[in-house]
């Protein structure tokens, strides 16, 4: 006679396996110990993630579909840059497969992973796209990006300007500063970290604070008072493409 716990945990197992088996647009990710150590991304109608209260789970919900400028302009980079790639020639397609240790990164587990050249390629010429930079054909030697020390914005609905400050002033050599934002929000929302658009660019020598008025007014409409922007400043090497974690903060729209 099996036990119902030792039941219980072989049909999970049993249930963990059938999840391998499923093709990976419906695969969620999943990192196993004895059971089960994480759970990450979606399967069929459910989402796996966690936040600083633990793992969680949620009905999967299908966004629309806007066909927004910053949309079309993701898109176009993309299959720009798979072109891109394609028409290198073999010894430079070689060179980006062999230089993908350089640039490892983490997974949503913390686990290391390393990019395919492809992809190496078209991230660090995204990121150089971004600042209006010409792309790069031969892989770069990684360097240290330069931080965002500190960061701020002022909102003013009276004047309708938008001020962004930060720290490093003047940004470093070899380095620009991407500012994003979001749309305006209301003040109860906190996270906002999911709308962020690219703004505006402040290039290397730039001196905060900077004005993005005309920027952010062109994407989003006159500003609101009371109302909440997020924002966030991200650095990214203008000789490898390479960007830093940047940092994100928001401000209430102030009269």
């Amino acid at each position: 006679m099996v036990s119902t716990p030792v039941f219980a945990i072989r049909t999970f197992l049993t249930y963990l396996r059938c999840l391998t088996n499923i093709k990976p647009p419906n695969m969620a990710k999943i990192k196993m110990t004895a059971i089960v150590a994480d759970i990450r991304n979606k399967l069929n109608g459910t989402v796996f993630s966690k936040n600083r209260g633990g793992a969680y789970m949620r009905t999967k919900v299908t966004p629309s579909n806007p066909q927004t400028s910053f949309q079309s302009l993701v898109r176009s980079r993309l299959a720009a840059f798979a072109a891109g790639f394609r028409a290198l020639t073999a010894a430079q397609i070689s060179a980006w497969n062999s230089s993908t240790s350089n640039f490892t990164g983490t997974d949503v587990f913390g686990d290391v992973k390393v990019p395919s050249g492809i992809n190496l390629y078209i991230k660090l010429n995204t990121n150089l796209d971004r600042i209006a930079v010409a792309a790069i054909a031969s892989p770069p030697l990684p360097v240290a990006v330069a931080s965002v020390d500190t960061a701020s914005a002022v909102v003013d609905f009276s004047s309708q300007s938008v001020t962004v400050t930060f720290t490093p002033s003047p940004v470093p050599a070899d380095t620009s500063f991407v500012i994003r934002a979001t749309k305006q929000v209301s003040p109860g929302r906190k996270f906002v970290k999911n709308l962020l658009t690219d703004i505006a660019v402040v290039a290397a020598a730039g001196t905060s604070p900077t004005v993005i008025t005309t920027a952010y007014i062109a994407k989003y409409g006159a500003v609101v008072l009371g109302q909440r922007i997020g924002f966030q400043i991200v650095p990214i090497n203008a000789v490898t493409g390479q960007a830093g974690p940047g940092i994100v903060f928001d401000t209430i729209v102030v009269a």
